[in-house]
């Protein structure tokens, strides 16, 4: 694969060399890197009839060859999604495949590469069989974003450096948490984690904090744009990332996005097998920062059948007020109960933008889009735990919206990235209490390691280069 610009068609670098580079520099008119040419495999159907692991490797051999061997993907692979990716069916009297306190939920050594599914009673009439969750999150970090970030740390524990690397990141939430867990106790390697203090949720606090070592918390006196703001201005300073070895974990490394490109496939496949007579689906993404859906519309671009894509946002409308008619206008982040998508000024809509030529009426024809507020929002939480299905915010966001933008006669599959119990207080003040798993129970007793920086460059790279 060769990797181009957002602005710059000319620009052609590898993949080795966009995952280290991270952006484009200043003197190359700056932007994302992107793939060069995305064109539909005439086989991509066949190919949702191989096993989970088979593949995954042969999307990405297809992707990443030369640069990387059958045998060293197959190995990338087995070590980066060692865990189950189920869908399902939602049903009136039907949970989780994996309920939220047991064992495997947690991301423990139990957990399984091949992907679990519900098993024929789950399609029972009592079922909504048009609708289906794909869950994301029973990796050690309990939310999608673990699929980027092993895969990440897989691929550059694999690249070679003369120092030590300085993974830098911002979060809103679930990132932070993935990175930190993919990059923790690794060899040769820090992963500094920015993250807006008091606007995640404790628990997401925890999974970044309580590790310490080679994992550094920076809890942030701002928003997650401010967070995000800082970060590229590490990447933007030569001198800095030439001395750090800065390499960025968020999605505006290409590599998370090719990592998530593999979990729409293996939902078109589970969608074949647990329901025949299906058509192609429309999935709904629930959208921050719009890295997901980026990977999702590069699923399609590559030939995996999809009646459409929904982009799902909370109150933070940038991209649903553009997509309606309005100015393009990039506004401070607004908290809601789906913090992971307060994101007033997401990176990766950049990536779609160039995807669809930069016309609105092509971006229109390719996507369905909608928002919920946290009213309509715990709305939605309520019907979904009434009827067995133990959501948390985002993923609710998530159904919500599809169940408006879903056709008659449509199927739909909507996102539940994260695992409920990581919003227990959220939202055990509706009602709604999951029990913890043993990787978040075993956080509780631990002292957090976190620093508070003002959100100012200088303070951050001072930081950086004090080690």
């Amino acid at each position: 694969m060769r990797l181009t610009s957002t602005r710059n068609p000319a620009l052609r670098v590898s993949f080795k060399e966009a995952v280290l580079r991270n952006l484009p520099g200043p003197q190359e008119g700056g932007g994302l890197f992107v793939p060069a040419e995305l064109s539909p495999w005439a086989d991509a159907a066949e190919l949702l009839g191989l096993p989970w692991a088979e593949r995954c490797t042969e999307i990405l051999g297809r992707l990443l060859a030369p640069e990387y061997s059958r045998r060293e993907l197959a190995e990338i692979v087995r070590e980066a999604f060692d865990f189950p990716v189920p869908l399902v069916p939602l049903a009136k009297n039907a949970a989780s495949t994996l309920p939220p306190d047991t064992p495997d939920a947690s991301g423990s050594a139990q957990a399984v590469a091949t992907p679990k599914e519900p098993s024929p009673a789950a399609l029972a009439p009592e079922s909504d069989s048009r609708l289906f969750a794909l869950e994301l999150f029973h990796g050690p970090s309990l939310a999608f974003k673990d699929f980027g970030a092993r895969f990440l740390a897989a691929v550059l524990a694999r690249l070679p450096s003369r120092r030590p690397r300085t993974v830098l990141t911002a979060t809103s939430g679930d990132t932070g948490a993935a990175v930190a867990a993919a990059f923790w106790g690794r060899p040769g390697c820090r992963a500094a984690v920015l993250y807006p203090a008091g606007r995640i949720s404790p628990l997401q606090e925890r999974q970044v904090a309580c590790l310490g070592g080679n994992v550094l918390a920076l809890a942030v006196e701002g928003t997650f744009d401010d967070c995000q703001r800082l970060v590229k201005a590490c990447f933007a300073d030569p001198e800095l990332s030439a001395e750090l070895c800065l390499t960025s974990a968020n999605s505006i490394n290409v590599a998370r996005l090719l990592a998530q490109v593999l979990y729409y496939f293996e939902a078109g496949a589970q969608l074949r097998r647990l329901a025949p007579g299906a058509g192609p689906p429309v999935i709904a993404v629930p959208s921050g920062n719009f890295g997901n859906l980026c990977a999702g519309l590069y699923a399609r671009e590559l030939g995996l059948p999809a009646a459409g894509f929904v982009a799902a946002t909370n109150a933070n409308r940038t991209v649903p007020d553009y997509l309606d008619g309005g100015r393009y206008q990039p506004r401070p982040g607004i908290a809601t109960l789906s913090n992971a998508m307060d994101v007033g000024d997401p990176s990766n809509w950049e990536r779609i933008v160039h995807l669809y030529g930069r016309h609105r009426g092509a971006l229109r024809r390719a996507l369905r889009w909608g928002s919920l507020d946290d009213r309509a929002t715990v709305e939605v939480l309520r019907r979904l735990w009434a009827r067995g299905y133990r959501a948390d915010p985002h993923g609710a966001v998530a159904c919500g919206v599809l169940e408006s933008a879903v056709r008659p006669g449509e199927t739909g599959i909507f996102l539940a990235t994260a695992h409920p119990a990581k919003f227990q207080a959220v939202l055990a003040a509706y009602g709604l209490e999951p029990p913890l798993p043993p990787a978040l129970l075993a956080l509780l007793d631990r002292p957090l390691h976190r620093e508070v920086l003002p959100a100012g460059e200088e303070s951050l790279k001072e930081r950086l280069r004090a080690g």
